[in-house]
């Protein structure tokens, strides 16, 4: 059975979640979430791309998340742009053996393919994403990211690891992505590497944990975890803070991963 909602007013509701999200975004928190992976490099492309990749592969087991996420790091020789950039056809083969889930060999070659693509070609990821429309909008700018990563030959199948925001996808783990790179690296947790997209345009990664948390605080009414769901919440936490949303997610993670006897 689930829990009940908790009842708070509009204050109380703001002063429990940026109690909850000051615990959490901590350094203590990258210990058991993907995000360590890139937190392993201090150059900014090479925390971009295995950033994209990790976030691209984070659903399922955190642990085997994380592992994958280490075994990404030695198929990329330890140097994730170098390889993007200056790869060839031998150094690909090694790549034919990843798997996590669903997402495997062939996609990841075309991921890397596509990334040397975006840099050569599209002055890196920061500039899609900041395209014009991205003053206003991010998630329009998500679906043509999508367009751009897939000009180049690739298999229909691979099309799926990328979410479509325009095609009512939450697209959680671009969202994420887009949390690590964007919002301040004040508390040591996020990066804050791409500083000409406002962190007030952030929406928060929604999946069944967060949405089930934000529903009983009376955050969310809409049952499916899609984009409308994601539209939603994303009113809610920026009438709480408008400068800074997405900050929220770490309460909403924290409280399901942490407090499962309140929620």
């Amino acid at each position: 059975m689930a829990k009940s909602s908790l009842k708070l007013s509009k204050s109380e509701l703001k002063e429990f979640l940026d109690e909850k999200a000051n615990i959490y975004e901590s350094p203590q928190f990258i210990g058991t979430d993907p995000i360590q992976i890139p937190h392993q490099f201090t150059k900014k492309e090479d925390i971009e791309i295995i950033g994209f990749l990790v976030a691209t592969i984070a659903w399922g087991n955190r642990k085997s998340i994380i592992n994958n996420g280490n075994k990404l790091i030695e198929l990329l020789n330890n140097d994730p742009y170098d390889f993007v950039l200056n790869h060839g056809a031998d150094d690909l083969k090694p790549l034919l053996n990843f798997v996590h889930r669903t997402f495997n060999g062939t996609d990841l070659i075309t991921f890397v393919e596509s990334l040397k693509n975006i840099y050569l070609n599209h002055g890196g990821l920061e500039l899609i994403f900041q395209s014009q429309n991205a003053n206003k909008d991010l998630q329009p700018v998500i679906s043509r990211f999508k367009s751009i990563f897939f000009e180049i030959p690739h298999t229909n199948r691979t099309q799926k690891h990328i979410s479509d925001p325009l095609k009512n996808s939450a697209a959680k783990r671009i969202n994420m992505y887009l949390r690590w790179m964007v919002r301040p690296a004040t508390a040591g947790v996020d990066f804050g590497l791409w500083k000409n997209i406002s962190p007030g345009l952030l929406s928060c990664p929604l999946d069944v944990h967060s949405g089930r948390v934000a529903r009983q605080l009376g955050l969310l009414t809409r049952a499916q975890n899609d984009a409308k769901a994601v539209a939603e919440l994303d009113n809610k936490l920026r009438k709480l803070e408008p400068k800074d949303p997405v900050k929220y997610d770490f309460a909403l993670f924290g409280l399901s991963a942490f407090e499962k006897d309140l929620f």
